[in-house]
This record gives structure tokens, sequence and C-alpha cells, in this order.
């Protein structure tokens, strides 16, 4: 935390980050500003270029990234040659491992999973790249029809706009129901609540109802 006893939300950006991955959730925590404080890491100073082709400016390179409370993992293009790469790995095993909670929306599970971090756990993701998602962590009990899985520290969402209802669970689930209610209402997000709501694993085969 930092020295206002504020969580550190650190936001994983790369080349080819999903857009709403990331500013759906910032735009929850972000308005919590007594209760969480937002940094984006990024590969190094420069600005990274979303999947979108709009590039967001980091506050932090990889190699200089603090501590952060809450690790969050946004999915994308990008996730397909970062889950490869064993230097990333190797950093994001370090860095998110040792957060409060690691978190992930969309295929960024395939890197927490690539990396080593859904081991022994449940997790999910987006149910269209969910045959990639899987081959990235074999001793992971995927979860095939969710909106989100919690288990323990790890969180991890379905598809893009899913971020968003995982992250309104999540801040649920350290700050209460009611914060995250009026949160939804301030924004005018139907909030789904049940973490298995997900009509996306029947449209793509995974399920079969």
């Amino acid at each position: 935390m930092d020295s206002d006893g504020r969580r550190i939300l650190g936001v994983v950006l790369f080349d080819g980050f999903e857009l709403l991955d990331v500013f759906g959730p910032v735009e929850l925590f972000a308005r919590l500003t007594e209760l969480f404080e937002v940094h984006f890491i990024g590969p190094d100073e420069r600005p990274v270029r979303s999947a979108q082709g709009k590039k967001v400016v980091t506050d932090h390179p990889y190699a200089d990234a603090p501590p952060a409370d809450i690790s969050l993992v946004p999915g994308g293009t990008g996730t397909r040659a970062l889950a490869g790469d064993a230097a990333f790995g190797t950093w994001l095993r370090g860095w998110a491992g040792s957060s409060e909670i690691a978190a992930s929306v969309c295929t960024g599970a395939g890197l927490l999973a690539a990396a080593g971090l859904l081991d022994g756990y449940r997790a999910t993701s987006n149910k269209r790249a969910f045959a990639w998602v899987m081959e990235q962590g074999p001793n992971v009990t995927w979860v095939r029809k969710a909106r989100w899985v919690h288990d323990r520290d790890r969180w991890t969402s379905g598809g893009v706009a899913a971020g968003m209802d995982m992250s309104l669970a999540l801040i649920a689930h350290l700050h209460g129901e009611e914060l995250a209610t009026r949160l939804a209402d301030a924004v005018e997000y139907d909030w789904h609540r049940d973490s298995e709501w997900d009509p996306f694993a029947v449209k793509h085969g995974l399920v079969v109802e």
C-alpha cells in the first residue's frame, strides 16, 4: 500500500493490449481515489501501442516497477507473442506473484498461466480464445462457463467487458457490495453479479445447454 493506505493497482501494458480490458477496470478503480492508486507498467519508458492502435503513456518500466497490491494483466492480440517470451514470463512471475491479488482480463489469463501463476488454481478467460489459453496452462483447472472466477488470491475474467464485472466483484470483496453497487450506478453500468452467468460459453461451443 502507499503512504495513504491505498492499495496499488499495477496494470501491465504491452504492445497489442486490448483497450477495454484496461480502461474498463481502471474507470472503476480510479474513481475510488481514497482506496486505490493506479500505475501503468510497460516494457520501457515509451508509450505502449494498444491493439486498437492508440498509445498509452506508462508510469514505470517493467524493470523498475514498484510492488503492486493488485496486479492486473489484460488480454489482446499481443498476448500470443508474450506467452512464449521467457524473459517476460520470468518478470511477470516475480512481480505479479508477489502481489496480494493477481488478476487478469480476457486472454491475460494466458500470460498468467504461461508464467506458472495459475498452476493449481481455477481460472477462466475469453471464450472465443479458450483453446489457446488452455494450452498455456496445462496445470490449471479451466472453467469453461464463468463470467469470472475467484480462487483464493487469483481473479480471472472472460472476454473484454467481463473485466468490469470482475472488477466490481473484487471491489465488493475488498470493500463491500454497497460501495460496488454505488460505483456501478455512478457509471451507469449494468453489473452482472452472478459469476456463473456466461452465455458466451454456449455461443462458442464450450458447453452445451
